[in-house]
């Protein structure tokens, strides 16, 4: 590889990677937005670019190496003289930022989650306030990701997001909406909000939830589907459910991590419910609105979990048959509370444990699906491949849940479109069917 010749004529280029959860992608997004807005090139490869950043995860151990290994592969490319900067920023600076400077003197500089005109500085762009709403996409087109708090205040034990990310903070209203037109202006017809925790939106800000307010104007917007993601079992904001099920382009969905259920577990991990609380909470959402389908995430071998213990998570998930499920062994994270505990579950059992909670929710899922069979359902088409189209219906989040494989019949379809979809067949995470035609008006209507 040779070395890019740069001259005033050739502006720099820069290739991001974008490493870890949604949340990250969002703040890569408007690290690109200001790099082009700067006249910075994007490369779509680390060979192409004279400059590489690396937007990193420090959550669990497997996304730390991963960031280590990819910061390692850049630094390969500056020695062969393919690229002339590396920066990495992000999760793993703010958990390791000293030992990181010290064991690769190769990097041309480290910065935290809250380090934006640093990060743009190095890479030769600046902030500037008129393109604080605007981001380039790293998703598809079609749907996006709108981050509406930073941070958390919650301590539960096993996560280590408070130091990485500090205190929780909302974004304002009004801020969130301008940054939604500007993604809808690019073409984006779904919106995923997220954050750390969704439940607590507004109150740091207006000294009140604020979190049905803002789904109402975005719903006014008139984007074709608006989905919550990550909401805390605590202090979740109850006539949301309402708005649901009164808008139609509200997502009957929520993701609402429950980790346990176990009251012993609960409080070690300091989760601020117990056992009854989280049921009653259960059936209060699914009482309040019967059409939702709720995704949760639950741990397994968290330090002292006994078997009957895990024995009474598998119940409580045979029980309530959540429509979507993850589950993850539990790691012992240095800069978790946990860590101060005996990590008493070994590696070989945690994983045989998340492997059996899993095996249950696909025999759940597989007859939860069921209820598909021979239904016709709106789908946003993601991608096609020949006379294949592969989409999801409101009640699917990107990356993480089922996926409809449908046969086109020979009408075109595009990624972005919305279709109607007769289905035919179903497994515990696929939906199989045939297009049959568009929905009769955009922006709007409820599929599934």
């Amino acid at each position: 590889m040779t070395r890019h010749n740069h001259t005033a004529a050739h502006a720099p280029s820069l290739f991001l990677l974008s490493l870890g959860c949604s949340k990250n992608t969002v703040d890569s997004e408007r690290i690109l937005a200001h790099a082009t807005g700067c006249s910075l090139g994007v490369a779509e490869v680390a060979e192409d670019a004279d400059i590489i950043l690396i937007n990193t995860c420090g959550f669990i151990l497997d996304a730390k190496e991963e960031s280590i290994n990819e910061t390692l592969s850049a630094i390969e490319l500056k020695k062969a003289g393919s690229v002339r900067e590396v920066y990495v920023m992000g999760c793993l600076v703010e958990l390791y930022r000293k030992e990181l400077a010290e064991e690769l003197p190769e990097v041309d500089g480290f910065f935290g989650t809250r380090e934006l005109p640093g990060v743009l500085a190095a890479i030769g762009a600046r902030y500037r306030e008129e393109l604080s709403d605007e981001r380039r996409l790293l998703t598809p087109k079609h749907h996006a990701w709108l981050k509406i708090s930073e941070g958390c205040n919650r301590r539960c034990s096993f996560c280590s997001i408070p130091k990485i990310r500090g205190p929780y903070h909302s974004q304002p209203v009004d801020q969130l909406l301008r940054e939604a037109r500007a993604l809808q202006v690019k073409g984006v017809r779904e919106l995923n909000l997220i954050a750390q925790d969704i439940s607590l939106y507004g109150y740091d800000l207006y000294g009140k939830s604020a979190l049905n307010d803002l789904v109402l104007r975005l719903s006014d917007m008139e984007f074709e589907w608006i989905r919550l993601l990550y909401a805390y079992p605590l202090n979740f904001p109850m006539e949301v459910l309402d708005t649901m099920r009164e808008r139609e382009n509200i997502c009957n969905y929520l993701d609402m991590p429950l980790q346990h259920i176990n009251d012993r577990i609960l409080r070690s991990m300091q989760r601020g419910v117990g056992r009854q609380e989280t049921i009653n909470l259960v059936e209060g959402i699914r009482e309040r609105n019967p059409n939702i389908r709720i995704r949760t995430t639950m741990i397994a071998g968290y330090p002292g979990e006994t078997r009957a213990e895990f024995e009474e998570l598998l119940e409580f998930v045979r029980a309530t048959r959540f429509d979507r499920l993850g589950c993850f062994p539990y790691r012992h994270e240095e800069h978790s509370p946990a860590y101060a505990l005996e990590d008493t579950v070994s590696d070989a059992e945690k994983e045989e444990r998340v492997g059996e909670l899993m095996e249950l929710q696909e025999g759940i899922s597989t007859e939860n699906n069921r209820r598909y069979d021979g239904t016709v359902l709106k789908v946003v088409i993601d991608e096609v491949e020949g006379p294949t189209a592969f989409g999801r219906t409101s009640c699917d989040a990107p990356e993480v849940d089922n996926e409809c494989i449908l046969d086109t019949a020979g009408m075109q379809v595009v990624p972005g479109e919305f279709a109607m979809a007769e289905i035919h067949d179903t497994t515990a995470y696929e939906l199989h069917g045939t297009i049959i035609g568009k929905p009769a008006f955009a922006g709007g209507g409820r599929a599934g």
